[in-house]
């Protein structure tokens, strides 16, 4: 087989396996649910930066209002953000509940999401804590995540965020001092998503140049 032959092969191939890579969904990064992630201090009875992802899956409607019911925390804080307002219900000097409602002209659009943040604790000494949500949209459609997810099972249509405690270190985590260190994870994820696309277009970059040269090589031996 000619030289020239096998390096266009060559080059398709590159072309091939880069479109492939670049178009894998990146992890983390597409999600139909509402998801819940934690800080490194996500164990029982320590304190955490909670983070809830929530997308709008209406394509007419944008999301208004998250209302997130808690196991009864002793400390809850909001991190502010531009066109929301937050609001905790307590009961005595346990927080039950937060709220955050957009203010007038804001609102998370279809094919959009949002992150709202809190830290909270001390975080319940058990192996698992459900924290029920309930998404509001402009259309007033209200989507309860509520559903508990079997264990082994598959998971329901509105499963209710659910965080997985470690057990106590006994470290500052278990301390309200821990209570805004946000995880290595976040950054770490965000991180290996950058770097994924990167090397993705790099790869796309590198196999049209390869393609380029290997058909112009097959062109010139075709003439010769």
């Amino acid at each position: 087989m000619p030289t020239s032959l096998v390096l266009l092969i060559a080059a398709a191939c590159g072309i091939v396996v880069a479109n492939l890579h670049y178009s894998q969904p990146l992890i983390g990064e597409i999600s139909e649910s509402l998801d819940l992630t934690a800080g490194s201090g996500a164990e029982q009875g320590g304190y955490s930066v909670l983070t809830f992802r929530v997308p709008t899956e209406s394509e007419t409607a944008g999301t208004v209002k998250l209302t997130v019911q808690l196991p009864s925390l002793k400390s809850a804080r909001t991190e502010p953000m531009p066109g929301w307002t937050a609001t905790i219900d307590r009961n005595a000097d346990q927080a039950t509940a937060v709220t955050w409602t957009a203010d007038a002209g804001t609102l998370v659009g279809p094919d959009q999401f949002e992150q709202f943040e809190l830290a909270a604790g001390p975080l319940p000494n058990q192996d698992t804590v459900s924290f029920p949500a309930a998404q509001t949209y402009s259309d007033g459609t209200v989507v309860n995540w509520e559903q508990p997810t079997p264990a082994g099972g598959s998971e329901p249509e509105y499963p209710a965020p659910t965080l997985t405690l470690a057990a106590a270190s006994g470290s500052e985590t278990g301390s309200e001092h821990g209570e805004f260190a946000h995880t290595s994870e976040t950054t770490s994820t965000g991180t290996s998503d950058t770097l994924a696309r990167w090397l993705g277009g790099i790869g796309l970059v590198l196999g049209a140049v390869g393609a380029l040269a290997g058909i112009a090589a097959f062109a010139r031996s075709r003439r010769s």
